[in-house]
């Protein structure tokens, strides 16, 4: 017995020693799968985050913008307003019209007030609301002021005058009265307020903008002591990054570095154009924001990965290890198996058979009384035939024992159920029989059809025709749009067979409880059909 046992035990140890190298070789694999696709996923997430970012920074950059022209379209609008009023009246109600309009202006929290400035030739007297009118004055227009070019269908002056360290933007008209009389009215707007507006606008983005003329007069900007400077000068912008009509997008796009924070920032720089101004519109969008972006998601994909990696590692730990117990269970059960055999093999053949004969009142008779006599027959002839022949009864039966409810089942499973019983069928009758599955239409194998039907026809055919070698039973099934064609050969025995109507009236009788009366049996030629409708 011993020496019988060692070959079987030096397999079982080179076995289990082949079985542990795979399984680490098999957890070093997925690793380095796992780490390979991380990299790739960081890349892509990396690439897509910035992407999405930079899509966020061109739309807050629009909508800046958009803040920008309209605020600048208000002004524009407001001296349109102003002009009409005074030269349709003249010198009748300017002052009413600028009192009234300023006390709109504050209800409405606009920023630009208007203003005028009388200058009578006769008496060399001047009468004015606004204390930055002194620069109407002789002379001293050329005082801390700047001169805005302005060639644009208003015609309207503009000046950018300093006053106690604060900076104005004075928009005016003028009208020639009789007498040599003279009359400036116009609207100012205070840079400092125009900025702070702007930066209220949109507080929750990672922006800051300002505007600068043709000439590069800085007109807004949230460092104070660039306002009136010109932007060439204290940024890093060049007259090329000025020329957005070459670009399909209208704007250009290019990453510097902020004048005003010191960091990299993604600049965008739009024309600006109103029939009262002509520059540009300058949006810088912080990049840090975006790093930090990226960053965040990485480290959360990082942490993901970890994860999943030590998942993986444990799985593998504890599968070896499962492994190692099933495989030292399964050598002890099978060395007692092996004794078993030795020692009881006749008792086992007979022991067999027996537990298939307590299975007959759960199944068809015949089927099952058929089933056991090749079994029995197969045991004695061959053993592996044997075996399978067992394992293929034992499936079957699985389906047997435990019938559905109604006795309807889907067409999949009865045509699954039927494969493996002709399967048994082949290790009885071998070259006496032939089975061929034709599909025509898929979806029928979702229908329903009565439980066991096909066994039943499949199995009348075998007991009621001739199977030799000389005359082999030939079975086609053949699945089509609304049913399930049965034929075989039509060969029948020339004596009597027991229980001969028994499954035919077992098929008319479960039709007819649905109501179906499409069953057909009939003889064409050298085929006997039996045809089986599906239920929905």
């Amino acid at each position: 017995m011993k020496e019988n046992n060692t070959p079987y035990n030096l397999a079982i140890t080179f076995k289990q020693a082949l079985s542990q190298k795979s399984v680490y070789i098999a957890a070093l694999s997925a690793c380095l799968i796992a780490v390979a696709a991380f990299a790739v996923l960081s890349f892509l997430i990396t690439r897509d985050s910035r992407k999405n970012t930079e899509d966020f920074a061109r739309k807050t950059f629009v909508r800046k913008y958009e803040s920008v022209e309209n605020e600048f379209r208000n002004i524009e609008d407001y001296q349109y307003l102003l002009r009409a009023l005074i030269q349709k009246d003249g010198l009748k109600n300017y002052k009413d019209y600028s009192s009234v309009l300023n006390d709109l202006n504050k209800k409405r929290n606009l920023l630009a007030y208007s203003w005028y400035y009388y200058y009578n030739s006769t008496s060399g007297t001047s009468e004015s609301n606004s204390s930055l009118s002194y620069i109407f004055k002789e002379n001293r227009h050329q005082e801390k002021t700047i001169t805005l070019k302005n060639n644009g269908p208003g015609h309207f002056k503009d000046l950018l005058i300093t006053r106690k360290d604060s900076l104005y933007w004075m928009s005016y008209d003028s009208l020639i009265l009789p007498d040599k009389n003279m009359l400036f009215y116009g609207s100012t707007v205070s840079l400092d307020d125009l900025h702070q507006y702007f930066t209220n606008v949109d507080k929750s983005s990672n922006t800051y903008a300002y505007v600068f003329t043709k000439e590069g007069v800085c007109i807004t900007h949230p460092e104070k002591k660039y306002l009136g400077k010109n932007v060439f000068d204290f940024t890093d912008i060049k007259p090329q990054d000025t020329l957005c009509s070459t670009t399909k997008s209208g704007y250009t796009e290019g990453i510097a570095t902020s004048e005003y924070l010191g960091v990299e920032v993604t600049r965008f720089i739009k024309p600006l154009k109103t029939d009262n101004f002509d520059g540009y519109t300058v949006v810088n969008h912080v990049n840090f924001i975006i790093d930090e972006n990226v960053y965040k998601v990485k480290t959360y994909t990082t942490y993901i990965f970890l994860a999943a990696l030590f998942l993986i590692v444990a799985v593998f730990i504890l599968f070896q290890r499962f492994a190692n117990i099933a495989h030292k269970e399964k050598e002890k059960i099978q060395s007692e198996k092996n004794l078993l055999l030795i020692e009881n093999e006749k008792m086992h053949k007979a022991e067999v058979i027996n537990q298939l004969q307590q299975l007959k009142n759960n199944i068809n008779p015949h089927f099952l009384f058929n089933s056991l006599n090749s079994l029995y027959m197969l045991i004695g002839i061959h053993k592996e035939n044997a075996q399978k022949f067992t394992m293929n009864l034992s499936k079957i039966y699985r389906y047997l024992i435990v019938p559905p409810k109604e006795n309807i089942v889907p067409v999949s499973q009865e045509i699954q159920f039927i494969q493996q019983y002709m399967e048994l069928l082949k290790s009885r009758f071998d070259e006496e029989m032939t089975f061929n599955m034709i599909i025509n239409n898929e979806k029928s194998l979702k229908r329903r059809m009565p439980y066991l039907s096909l066994q039943i026809v499949i199995e009348n055919a075998v007991k009621h025709n001739i199977a030799t070698i000389d005359q082999p039973l030939e079975i086609i099934i053949i699945v089509e749009d609304h049913g399930i064609i049965v034929k075989n050969t039509w060969q029948p025995k020339t004596e009597s067979v027991q229980g001969e109507k028994f499954g035919i009236d077992y098929l008319n009788q479960i039709y007819e409880y649905f109501k179906i009366n499409s069953l057909n049996i009939s003889v064409d030629g050298e085929y006997f059909i039996c045809f089986l409708p599906l239920l929905e």
